[in-house]
């Protein structure tokens, strides 16, 4: 019958064996899991790197975790290898052995430091103590909670490193190289906004990358688990490039154009012009050939459009297309609804010829009618047809009174063509 002591029922042989194996494994386990810990790439970097903020207090706290974790890890292997050595003097070991084995194996017989134990861990200790007697499997607890803590540090360290400061860097190249593109089309800091964004976003993108690798840990983000670094202010500067960039590409195109655009416009303001010329003559032909009083007046030549073609062709000619962009296009705006208003202008103007001109083929139509029913020597149809051809032929011409009288005589033609006539009538008197 096993005799209870200290530390519970004195462990049999086969027990002390199991526990031996089970606790060699565990030791194989912790020593390949803080080996791994020490050669951790993010382990190394923290190590060297300059750190701030977050990162520098935790990996503080961690570095001397790790340390602590070597220690508890020595303590736990020099506890280990004394219970192998007293099992393995005799194959079948004495009450005294198994009594002391017992204690090595279940009892707080393992002594470590307490002193030294980092604020971040005594946690999971309770309060720190200069020195603590601890069991084998307490101390697997305790060497593996700190593990855990540890490696989640480096982890998440390393993790912002691989993901952040290359991205960075790309994302930085590509704002050199739009940088230098906006440069060619005059696109400069305090000459065009895109030109500001863009050395502010250099800056930024540097700052941004001196601290994802001084303080790594401040764009972690560790929920949900299992983490996963912060990336949104990469994000924004990305969307700010391709915003920037669509910009430059835009006053690009402008340059790539200008001469077809330039050479488009001059061409509908000299329409515009011909045009605005062609009524003012017109107004003049009309003002003596109709007796009108509303013929509206001509305006000249769109003064400030030609001022502003100018200064287009000079922005052109001294290749500053980031101020040609935005003239270009109020121009050519401005340039159709100019050639539209000189078109409605002649039109305006002209109407009264065009309404003389009805009327004369009005005229003509109705005589050609008369001639083809027979009527031509008519009295009454010759003599109102006369009135209307003096005044749509007289200058200048009263078209009111024309008009009047060319219905007049449609409603001649109209009611003798509705009078039936007798063959004497047709042929006129002898």
């Amino acid at each position: 019958m096993a005799v209870a002591g200290p530390s519970g029922p004195v462990m049999g042989r086969e027990e002390v064996d199991r526990a031996l194996a089970r606790l060699g494994t565990e030791h194989e386990a912790i020593e390949s899991s803080l080996l791994a810990l020490q050669d951790h790439s993010g382990r190394r970097l923290l190590e060297g790197a300059e750190l701030t903020g977050v990162t520098k207090e935790r990996w503080a706290e961690t570095d001397a975790a790790i340390s602590v974790l070597w220690t508890h890890f020595e303590a736990y292997t020099e506890a280990l290898s004394a219970a192998r050595e007293l099992r393995g003097r005799r194959r079948w070991p004495t009450q005294t052995e198994l009594n002391r084995l017992t204690e090595l194996l279940r009892g707080d017989g393992v002594t470590v430091t307490g002193a030294a134990v980092p604020d971040g861990a005594r946690s999971l200790t309770g309060p720190a103590r200069l020195t603590e007697q601890l069991s084998l499997e307490r101390l697997l607890e305790r060497m593996n909670g700190w593990y855990d803590q540890a490696m989640e540090t480096v982890a998440a360290a390393d993790s912002v490193w691989s993901a952040l400061p290359a991205r960075i860097d790309l994302l930085a190249a590509e704002t050199r190289r739009v940088r230098s593109l906006a440069d060619s089309v005059g696109v400069r800091p305090g000459t065009h906004p895109s030109g500001d964004e863009l050395e502010q976003l250099v800056a930024e993108l540097t700052v941004l990358r001196a601290q994802t690798v001084s303080d790594p840990l401040a764009f972690w983000q560790a929920q949900p688990p299992p983490g996963r670094p912060d990336t949104s202010r990469y994000e924004q500067a990305g969307r700010r490039l391709e915003e920037i960039r669509r910009e430059v590409e835009a006053v690009l195109h402008v340059r790539d154009d200008a001469e077809h655009r330039l050479k488009r416009l001059r061409d509908v303001l000299s329409r515009a012009d011909r045009t605005l010329t062609e009524a003012r003559s017109a107004r003049v032909e009309v003002l003596s050939k109709i007796l009108a009083s509303d013929v509206p007046a001509v305006s000249g030549p769109a003064a400030a459009l030609h001022e502003q073609l100018a200064a287009a062709e000079g922005f052109s000619r001294t290749a500053q297309w980031h101020r040609l962009s935005p003239l270009l296009d109020s121009l050519e705006q401005h340039a159709d609804d100019e050639l539209l208003r000189a078109r409605d202008s002649l039109t305006a103007v002209t109407a009264p010829l065009a309404v003389r001109a009805e009327l004369r083929g009005r005229l003509d139509a109705y005589r050609a009618k008369v001639a083809r029913l027979g009527m031509a020597e008519d009295p009454v149809l010759i003599e109102r047809y006369d009135q209307a051809r003096r005044l749509l032929w007289s200058a200048p011409c009263d078209l009111a009174a024309a008009e009047r009288t060319v219905q007049r005589y449609q409603q001649a033609v109209a009611e003798i063509g509705s009078t039936p006539r007798t063959p004497e009538d047709r042929r006129g008197p002898v």
